[in-house]
């Protein structure tokens, strides 16, 4: 049996600490206090409890890491160490309307990476209805609790189910997903929007999908997935094919064959907007 690190320990001890609270809220979804933070973008008194147990346990772990939170915003640490990347539920809208599918995301970030540049080093994807903890460190693999992950092996665009995440009220670039969508829709055996980037990511690195693309993602939507998938073997880039995707909010994600193709139809359709 595959034992992770230590910091992976702490990380879903962390997130299963906070997850109970997150069944229970789900189940009695129509009673929950809710507030708008912005245009179709609710948050929940579920979204800050579980935030601040993550918090807690992980600032109880390591008391000089920093943070980026979705809801508490930047908590500087030492700068010479690692901070932690969480969003406390993947799918907020999802969970607000009683539909199954969100997640905890939790993410560490190394300013100590190759060439100087920080890199994600422990992500951990948690389904809390699910028990399904997906996790991955750098240079160890991806992992579904004790089995090993790889992407999918497809090779051919029409056998293939690729999720996206479609612009809504107040986000996003209309124009440039219906530029993709319409080069993309024609060559694939079907599209997926479930609503929640985190585990749309942990589940390309399942082989559950065999691609994903969306744009305008924060760093807590897609940092720990993008480790997932590489880990599995899997390629991310931003839309015209750099390493740094988070930086430019644009990911694209499936195996090296999937991914050429993927790449050659977006970068078409991008061509197209000029």
């Amino acid at each position: 049996m595959v034992s992770h690190s230590g910091l992976l320990t702490i990380m879903e001890r962390a997130a299963r600490k906070a997850a109970p609270r997150l069944r229970r809220d789900f189940n009695e979804v129509q009673n929950l206090q809710v507030s708008r933070k912005g245009p179709a973008d609710f948050v929940s008194m579920a979204d800050k409890q579980a935030e601040q147990t993550l918090y807690e346990e992980l600032k109880k772990a390591r008391p000089d890491w920093g943070f980026l939170l979705e809801e508490g915003g930047e908590i500087e640490g030492d700068p010479d160490k690692p901070r932690w990347i969480i969003d406390p539920l993947d799918g907020t809208s999802n969970f607000l309307h009683g539909i199954p599918h969100f997640s905890i995301a939790i993410a560490v970030e190394d300013p100590r990476g190759a060439g100087g540049k920080s890199e994600i080093t422990h992500g951990l994807v948690y389904q809390p209805l699910t028990d399904e903890s997906f996790w991955a460190e750098k240079g160890r693999g991806a992992w579904l609790q004790d089995r090993r992950l790889r992407v999918s092996a497809r090779r051919d665009l029409a056998d293939s189910l690729i999720a996206t995440g479609i612009p809504f009220l107040g986000h996003g670039d209309f124009k440039t997903w219906s530029a993709i969508f319409a080069a993309v829709a024609p060559e694939v055996a079907g599209i997926r929007r479930l609503g929640s980037a985190a585990l749309d990511l942990a589940w390309v690195a399942a082989g559950r999908f065999d691609g994903f693309w969306e744009s305008h993602l924060q760093p807590w939507d897609a940092a720990a997935g993008i480790l997932l998938v590489r880990e599995a073997g899997g390629f991310v880039t931003d839309y015209r094919g750099g390493d740094r995707p988070i930086d430019r909010r644009e990911l694209l994600a499936a195996n090296d064959s999937l991914h050429s193709k993927l790449h050659k139809l977006v970068g078409g359709a991008l061509k197209g907007l000029r």
